[in-house]
């Protein structure tokens, strides 16, 4: 029992590391701009060991391509099962307080932080029919971390398209490797303007002495 569980938390931290790899691929909607990282529910599936895992998301990122916040419904089956509800927050967050969770303003829910990578930090809870029928009724997510500087970071999630993309099949590995490279030429574009725009300023302030 102990080996089968220690197995499903290994799945599930791996999972949540799937997951911000895959902010790579989120299907951009119509309302998304060119311009634009792209935005909106999507599932992936992919087998893991003995394992199937497929997990429902939504990442919100800057125009940057930063991840700002990772939401993640994962379903695991097979040998291990396990339903795990998680949401990722970049780090410098206060771990005491968690995340809270609430949908269209109603009762808040608070999400524990069980692991801190490098680069992001991730809060879990349980996932059940209920919080996925509220998610489904709902109009709005709100996630709020607290920062190290002990302030509220509020983020709003649209609802809308959830029910089918959970309902849904999974998107295609060709789609996701597409949409993987359409981000990632689009951090490359991100990067390349903030260091020509970096440049010009320094330039200026020379010129101003």
């Amino acid at each position: 029992m102990t080996r089968h569980t220690t197995h499903a938390c290994r799945l599930t931290v791996a999972a949540a590391a799937l997951a911000a790899a895959m902010a790579a691929v989120a299907p951009a909607d119509a309302q998304n701009a060119p311009n634009q990282p792209p935005r909106g529910w999507f599932k992936a599936c992919s087998k893991q060991q003995d394992v199937d895992i497929c997990n429902v998301q939504n990442i919100v990122m800057a125009d940057t391509g930063q991840l700002m916040t990772g939401v993640s419904l994962i379903d695991i089956k097979g040998k291990v099962n396990r339903k795990v509800f998680q949401v990722t927050v970049p780090t410098g967050r206060m771990i005491p307080p968690g995340i809270s969770l609430q949908i269209d303003g109603g009762k808040a829910q608070k999400l524990d932080y069980v692991i801190c990578f490098p680069d992001r930090c991730v809060a879990e809870a349980q996932l059940n029919d209920t919080l996925v029928a509220s998610f489904k009724k709902g109009q709005k997510l709100t996630l709020t971390s607290i920062n190290f500087q002990n302030q509220p970071n509020p983020l709003d999630i649209s609802l809308a398209g959830f029910t089918d993309a959970f309902d849904g099949a999974p998107l295609k590995e060709s789609d996701l490797q597409d949409r993987q490279k359409k981000l990632k030429d689009f951090v490359a574009k991100n990067n390349e303007d903030f260091a020509k725009k970096l440049k010009e300023e320094q330039d200026k302030a020379k010129q101003g002495k």
